[in-house]
């Protein structure tokens, strides 16, 4: 019997900064940028429940949820508490399996195939796993039990926050079938439009069709999303993710801005800093992506890969500012730059177990 764990942290920078801040339960609690009074750049961070009561979001302009919620608790993350509770967390949920796979700072697999011999004995393991982490890091998390990774993810989101959610083979239909498409990993916001086109709104809409259709109308996705909600997602829970294919950093400026050298400055930093987060886990790339935000929330992206793996911060401030040349007429200020390094490999002279764990930046 395969048995897979999800075990996804409750609103996590929030809900530190509660654990640390008595003061603070019950209130809508808001990580992210200074708001300034509703005049604020940037962008929400994370949320407590209580502030998402009022609308608010991961990715949400923090002016606009200084708008919607001026009475919450707005707070500049601190990521290195963020990430050292993560590390005592990760320690706690890695002691219950060896098989075990982190998903950036918040997120954990655990495959507890070996350990549990039913899903009964699963869901007694999930509670010990969520008291034990309550106990020594007074935080919560989320659990979601199933034979295959996506499903899991599915279920760790289904009962929040200090849930767990068990989902058997034979319920896998019903408890999928009246959910948006957009919960199963690989549909997005525009995905989800093509999907609806077609008459694909439920996932009930997808189980019910037969695979060599999902396959014409939608092609590789469509054997995807096909696989995964009829329970053949059988990618293992590994140490090193393939999904982890990418590092990245953004910055918005305080005022927006047509000042050419301001901006290649602010990519400077950026291109550093990440590169002192690549060197220490010797980490390398070939594709580098300029990240652009004009006033207006217009937004481009432009990419050149490398022949071969490199890591060569020179060599990424070159291409960047050729990518950047496309813009220098558009005539409109800037409101946001960022680098993003993908096609990753890990130390590619040197054999090494600890590979992308805690790259964040």
């Amino acid at each position: 019997m395969r048995i897979i764990f999800h075990c996804d942290l409750d609103c996590f920078f929030a809900a530190v900064e509660i654990r640390d801040n008595p003061d603070y339960k019950n209130k809508p609690v808001i990580i992210g940028a200074d708001p300034k009074g509703g005049k604020g750049r940037g962008v929400v961070a994370t949320c407590s429940y209580e502030a998402r009561k009022f609308g608010l979001h991961s990715a949400m302009p923090i002016s606009k949820a200084f708008r919607l919620c001026p009475h919450g608790v707005f707070l500049n993350p601190n990521h290195d508490k963020y990430y050292q509770t993560s590390r005592e967390v990760m320690k706690i949920i890695n002691s219950f399996s060896s098989v075990f796979q982190q998903m950036g700072i918040d997120e954990a697999y655990l495959d507890m195939s070996e350990i549990c011999n039913s899903f009964d004995q699963a869901e007694k393991i999930a509670k010990k796993i969520q008291q034990e982490i309550y106990n020594k890091v007074g935080i919560t998390l989320s659990i979601g039990c199933a034979s295959s990774k996506s499903i899991a993810k599915i279920a760790s989101d289904y009962n929040k926050p200090n849930g767990i959610t068990i989902v058997k083979d034979e319920d896998r239909a019903e408890f999928l079938k009246d959910m948006d498409i957009t919960r199963i990993p690989g549909i997005g916001k525009k995905s989800k439009v093509y999907y609806n086109k077609n008459g694909i709104n439920k996932i009930g809409d997808i189980i019910e069709m037969p695979f060599h259709q999902m396959a014409e109308k939608f092609g590789k996705n469509g054997e995807w999303v096909w696989n995964v909600v009829n329970g053949l997602d059988m990618r293992a829970v590994k140490e090193f993710h393939d999904e982890r294919k990418s590092i990245s950093k953004e910055r918005t400026f305080y005022q927006d801005t047509d000042d050419y050298s301001e901006i290649i400055s602010k990519l400077e930093e950026i291109n550093d800093k990440i590169h002192n987060k690549l060197k220490k886990k010797n980490v390398f790339y070939r594709t580098i992506t300029l990240k652009i935000r004009f006033e207006g929330f217009e937004t481009f992206t432009r990419s050149f890969s490398m022949k071969s793996y490199i890591r060569n911060k020179r060599k990424v401030i070159e291409v960047i500012i050729l990518l950047l040349k496309e813009f220098r007429n558009k005539n409109k200020k800037v409101r946001l730059v960022g680098i993003k390094l993908s096609n990753l490999k890990i130390n590619i002279d040197h054999n090494q177990t600890n590979l992308l764990q805690y790259i964040q930046v």
